[in-house]
């Protein structure tokens, strides 16, 4: 039981990947509070669509019916309640869906790499736009990324329950540091001076999210969190450049130097894992 709950939160993870899509992109925004009503109303169309999804198909099939149905499972779904046509319907449905989410995708990945090079996270060559305010640099690199990424699936037993887990777990990784940092700038006290009536709530809220958050990469699972430091190892690299670019020390903090020391021996103990088939993807 405890299993399948860790399955179900991990999937619910992956559904939910993209609603801080309008957040990403929140330097073309006309006025700011249309990046939390976007941001908002994804995260209510989302909840709503996964709900749908999850508990319309009990109205006309039994559960066995449901659970032999194959992907997608709403193409069968509706082909019980209208016919043939709604097989097309769906299946043609995912086909958009599915090429609307890889080009949203690959625009978000190269402006995620281009704001940190703004920022001077990462190398200014990342930072550098054409004409039409594209970070090309960024592009490139992510998609090359992406690309071997997805030519990997192919020796994959299950290429998709694969990417759904470890796209999951990577992502859950920035989500613990960045709820765990904010627990520490509410605990501080920083940026309250004008505000301090919210500095209760944002405590609670960050708390709750730090905790979920590290249930959630518990439930993970220590394959993925090793897989997760496979790439992030190489990574580093970037960030090296970066601050080599600037004249400015790696790390400048000690525990700077144990984050990437953990993440390091991750990588390494998961490359060594898939080469000796401890570890199987």
């Amino acid at each position: 039981m405890f299993e399948q709950v860790k399955a179900t939160m991990l999937v619910t993870v992956f559904v939910f990947l993209g609603i801080e899509g309008a957040s990403v992109y929140s330097r073309f925004a006309k006025e700011r509070k249309d990046i939390g009503f976007a941001t908002i109303t994804g995260f209510i169309i989302v909840t709503s669509l996964m709900v749908l999804v999850t508990l319309l198909p009990y109205a006309v099939l039994q559960r066995a019916d449901i659970a032999g149905q194959t992907a997608p499972s709403m193409a069968g779904v509706l082909e019980s309640v209208v016919g043939p046509w709604g097989r097309v319907f769906i299946s043609v449905g995912v086909i958009v869906s599915v090429l609307g989410a890889y080009l949203a995708w690959t625009l978000i990945c190269a402006e995620v790499l281009s704001a940190a090079a703004r920022n001077k996270d990462m190398p200014s060559v990342f930072a550098k736009e054409n004409a039409n305010k594209v970070p090309v640099a960024a592009l490139w690199l992510t998609n090359i990324v992406v690309t071997v990424i997805v030519i990997t699936t192919y020796w994959s037993r299950d290429a998709f329950n694969l990417m759904l887990d470890l796209t999951a777990a990577v992502s859950l990784i920035p989500f613990l540091l960045c709820a765990g940092y904010g627990w520490m700038m509410v605990a501080r006290g920083e940026t309250y001076d004008t505000n301090p009536e919210g500095r209760t709530r944002d405590l609670f809220i960050a708390i709750v999210a730090t905790i979920y958050c590290a249930f959630l990469v518990y439930a993970a699972g220590l394959k993925f969190v090793v897989l997760s430091a496979v790439l992030y190892g190489p990574g580093t690299i970037l960030y090296f450049w970066s601050r080599r670019e600037q004249g400015l020390p790696v790390f400048a903090k000690t525990t700077d130097w144990v984050i990437f020391i953990l993440a390091m021996i991750g990588a390494v103990v998961g490359i060594y894992w898939l080469a000796t088939g401890y570890l199987e993807i």
